[in-house]
């Protein structure tokens, strides 16, 4: 059920989108010949005429159209004689017809579906507010619900954390969401298989100090007996807030172990004496034994005081032994002010988010795999609204209104910024720019946008059968 009605408030989206197309037409006296709901891909499941417009429901249903009678016109097809009698029915100098606007007007027309879909962002956005008295921080606070002690190899069993403690910050970066804590946790794990460069050239020196008689020069040969240093911990992991929002990309500049060297690793833990079993690089073997933990510092709260935890440590899994539990922190929106004041704000956060997010994805800092579509998102969206009601349901699709009206202002052409974009250029040169060159470049992105649509579409699918969402 939550599924379906997350699909219900996808489709008003993309309705709420279309019909700003075809209200801001309509408003300028233009001609509307198709309405189309879906992509015209595969059969029509619906069709009707509501005046000079023709409603049409496609199969394929990831998408929205809005027709003019210059557009029928373009299609050559022998096949389509019924749009070109409704083409025809329009002279060329025709006041309704949308190439005869001004320039000011065109431009109200292709944005208007933008426009619609950040006012239907701050309705729902108000309405979920108005109705339910309240709205998201964008945080959480995290507690520690349990200490897990079953074969635990983490050392937080012998700290001072407590159940129900609440935890402030982890090495240094505030935690308002698991996913933040949870992220430096598992690249701080013990045997990440990354030692930092700086710490393999103390290791090789601590070598040639314990063992004077060994060339570290040469490869060191088999059967070699060595002092070998004391383990120590490595650097605590630094990374930025965006990294631990996972808005950008985690890059490390460490050096990975070989398979050989991870084996080497293991077979020399907690060993100050050791015979080597094969003839071994002195870098590979400072690889080896620098390879440890990156020591975390977690700061908690309990009854209005700070205990700080210093070098504690996960096994080798990752894991800390310890099971959380979330409390999302909500603003109170009582008034008409509160209402209108918290909601803008809230979008505002949101926006400057998505916003960020898209350009790490085009920079390429967040992985192109991690782009996803419709399917994750009906998905998601139904989780949230099982676990956390419909305001949460209501407050994503907003959300997603603004992200689609973002995207619609890109200068692709296919897209509604895309045709702004011509519309700058045809300002610029003091012309309109040539048709077949328009609808050359406009068809060619259209096949790109289908093409990624299939492919998100694919990726979507891996995500959901390989439990990533």
């Amino acid at each position: 059920m939550n599924t379906i009605i997350m699909l219900i408030l996808i489709s008003l989206l993309i309705l709420v989108h279309e019909i700003g197309h075809f209200a801001a037409a309509r408003m300028f006296g233009v001609r509307v010949s198709k309405f189309g709901f879906g992509l015209p891909i595969g059969p029509t499941l619906y069709k009707t005429k509501w005046g000079d417009t023709e409603i049409l429901v496609h199969a394929f249903l990831l998408g929205g159209y809005v027709s003019f009678p210059d557009d029928e016109e373009k299609d050559t097809k022998e096949d389509n004689k019924e749009q070109k009698e409704t083409a025809d029915v329009l002279a060329s100098d025709s006041p309704e017809r949308f190439k005869n606007k001004k320039p000011w007007q065109k431009a109200i027309i292709v944005s208007a579906g933008v426009f619609m879909n950040v006012i239907f962002a701050i309705f729902l956005t108000m309405f979920a507010a108005a109705w339910y008295h309240k709205l998201p921080m964008g945080s959480s606070d995290v507690f520690i619900e349990e200490i897990m002690t079953k074969d635990n190899a983490s050392n937080i069993v012998q700290s001072e954390a407590k159940n129900g403690d609440r935890i402030k910050s982890v090495n240094g970066i505030n935690v308002n969401s698991t996913y933040k804590f949870i992220f430096v946790v598992q690249k701080s794990k013990y045997f990440d298989g990354f030692v930092d460069s700086k710490l393999i050239t103390e290791k090789i020196d601590a070598l040639k100090s314990l063992n004077p008689g060994v060339d570290f020069e040469n490869i060191i040969p088999k059967n070699t007996k060595l002092i070998l240093p004391e383990k120590t911990a490595e650097a605590p992991l630094k990374i930025s807030e965006n990294i631990a929002l996972g808005l950008e990309k985690y890059k490390t500049t460490e050096t990975e172990l070989s398979k050989e060297e991870a084996a080497l690793r293991d077979d020399i833990l907690n060993k100050r004496e050791y015979t080597l079993k094969n003839d071994v690089d002195p870098e590979s073997l400072a690889k080896a034994l620098a390879d440890s933990y990156k020591p975390l510092t977690i700061v908690l709260e309990r009854d209005g005081k700070e205990i700080v935890l210093d070098n504690i440590y996960t096994d080798k899994e990752g894991v800390l032994g310890i099971k959380l539990k979330t409390k999302e922190k909500f603003i109170e929106t009582n008034t008409p002010r509160e209402v209108i004041v918290y909601s803008l704000d809230y979008l505002w956060r949101n926006t400057k988010l998505m916003a960020l997010g898209l350009w790490q994805l085009v920079s390429g800092k967040i992985p192109f795999n991690e782009m996803h579509g419709i399917i994750v998102i009906t998905k998601v969206g139904s989780d949230i609204i099982e676990a956390y009601g419909m305001l949460n349901g209501l407050l994503l699709t907003a959300i997603i209104s603004i992200d689609l009206a973002i995207i619609n202002l890109l200068p692709i052409p296919a897209l509604d910024g895309g045709h702004l974009m011509f519309l700058g250029l045809e300002k610029l040169l003091g012309r309109e720019i040539d048709e077949k060159i328009t609808e050359g470049i406009g068809r060619f992105f259209f096949l790109l946008l289908i093409l990624l649509m299939v492919y998100v579409i694919f990726n979507d699918i891996f995500a959901l059968v390989t439990h990533k969402f």
